[in-house]
């Protein structure tokens, strides 16, 4: 969908309409422009909710962070959010390892055979894996095995993205798609598989509730993670007091960090290993960081930090196929976005910006279109092209949008560019308050694993980049797999 919406976007700006039906929640508007977005996200973020993406999703996260309603938010992201802290992170880091370490060795018996490998699915296939153990200690081994949890809880990822995606909600339909008598076979099946993976966390969860070892936030991040057998956010969301919740919330919790954790990490892997692949030079450039902060070894925080190129590749990778490529909101009341930047078809001569801001009527649904945002011209020099050193060098404002103030480097950035560093140019985790909360995880978790594969390997693509593809559901995936050729390297 995000591609016709980028074509209209080259010709009718920043912000534009959508109608299919004279009536508010049969409107569409299309976000691209940075003060738009930064309105929506930051600045009346108690104007909008999730909106369509909280009805569609329903009934697969329930009330987890993603869709969950601005009431039910409120409550719940304080006590998820402090579990992200940097002890538990820095314990995280030894999870990524082991978990990679079984994807490198899977990958040296592929590389011995001269066979060729399916990135993509290895990629989601370590990322099952890590978000098993990190969320809810549980172990997936996905990348060698399979089993009836991961197939169902595949099957409930691949449903969820169909949702996203598909906006006439069928599935509310009595008996058309609701649960095990439903006449889908697609909802029937799907049922089927949430059953499984719902038995499987009621069961994680009454395990962790009758190992409960409550106390107090401060004690719970002076904890000794590297030594202790349970590190998930679900001992810490069980053991934090004052966090109490019943076990459908907690389900909800568990449910939607499976989804958010999973699905977007393998893609911007997947991705950031297409491009590099493309990009021998680029390739070598990571290979020598690695090799001369590793020295061959595991990486550490520390190392991550150290790791600065090797982020940045990431970061390109998060620009040029933002995960997801749409965010999605609905307008509560009366709103009027600020000024955006033209289109090709208005008077680029008289202004570059539209004539005035748009007035959004309450029940309006809203995409924020963070593919057009991320590629969009008037920002970026060069915007469709695989560059990791745009972040060492500013991007003034020069692109033809007057008000924007460009992106300034930081000496200390973070992990990451953010939205501020951009001024909401480029969002690869969202921005304002319901921000990904994961986003330091995903980073550390992404570095990790592509440290330790180019390590090991060269890569190349098997075929042309048009065979690979591209195909949308929650997150971009590729059409028929990101198939390589694996060289061992002789380091």
């Amino acid at each position: 969908m995000f591609m016709p919406l980028n074509k209209y976007f080259r010709e009718y700006g920043g912000v534009y309409k959508l109608s299919f039906a004279p009536v508010p929640q049969a409107t569409f508007y299309v976000l691209s422009d940075p003060h738009a977005i930064k309105h929506v996200l930051k600045e009346s973020p108690n104007d909008f909710d999730k909106g369509l993406l909280s009805e569609i999703l329903e009934p697969i996260l329930g009330k987890g962070l993603i869709p969950a309603d601005p009431e039910t938010w409120r409550q719940r992201r304080p006590v998820i959010q402090p579990g992200f802290h940097m002890r538990w992170l820095e314990r995280m880091t030894m999870t990524f390892n082991e978990c990679a370490s079984i994807m490198i060795d899977k990958l040296e018996g592929e590389a011995d055979a001269g066979n060729l490998v399916d990135m993509e699915g290895m990629f989601n296939s370590v990322s099952l894996d890590i978000i098993g153990k990190a969320v809810f200690n549980y172990e997936f081994g996905s990348v060698t095995r399979e089993s009836p949890v991961i197939k169902a809880a595949y099957a409930c990822l691949k449903e969820a993205e169909h949702r996203s995606t598909f906006l006439l909600p069928y599935w509310n339909v009595p008996f058309l798609g609701q649960g095990k008598f439903s006449v889908v076979p697609r909802q029937r099946e799907f049922a089927a598989h949430l059953e499984v993976l719902n038995d499987t966390l009621d069961t994680i969860i009454q395990k962790a509730k009758s190992l409960k070892n409550e106390d107090d936030l401060e004690a719970l991040e002076r904890r000794d993670y590297k030594s202790i057998q349970d590190p998930s956010l679900l001992r810490f969301l069980v053991d934090l007091r004052g966090g109490d919740c019943n076990d459908k919330q907690l389900r909800d919790d568990l449910m939607t960090l499976l989804v958010a954790g999973h699905e977007t990490t393998g893609s911007l892997l997947t991705w950031t290993a297409f491009e590099l692949a493309q990009n021998p030079a680029e390739m070598r450039k990571v290979q020598e960081e690695v090799d001369r902060v590793l020295g061959g070894r595991n990486p550490t925080m520390d190392d991550i930090k150290k790791l600065e190129y090797t982020r940045l590749v990431l970061a390109e990778g998060l620009r040029l196929y933002p995960q997801p490529p749409i965010l999605l909101r609905r307008a509560l009341k009366e709103t009027k976005l600020p000024v955006a930047h033209s289109g090709s078809h208005e008077d680029q001569a008289s202004s570059d910006m539209q004539p005035s801001g748009v007035s959004i009527s309450p029940g309006a649904n809203i995409f924020i279109s963070v593919w057009n945002l991320h590629r969009n011209p008037k920002l970026w020099d060069n915007p469709d092209s695989f560059d990791p050193s745009r972040w060492l060098r500013p991007q003034p404002a020069t692109n033809g949008h007057s008000s924007w103030a460009g992106y300034t480097p930081r000496k200390d950035m973070g992990l990451y560019p953010n939205e501020n560093d951009a001024n909401y140019g480029y969002i690869p985790f969202g921005g304002g308050q319901r921000k990904c909360v994961g986003d330091q995880f995903a980073m550390q978790e992404a570095v990790v694993i592509l440290s330790k594969l180019f390590q090991r390997f060269d890569i190349e693509l098997a075929g042309s980049p048009e065979e690979v593809g591209m195909s949308t559901g929650a997150t971009i995936h590729s059409k028929n797999g990101l198939m390589i050729r694996l060289k061992k390297r002789n380091v």
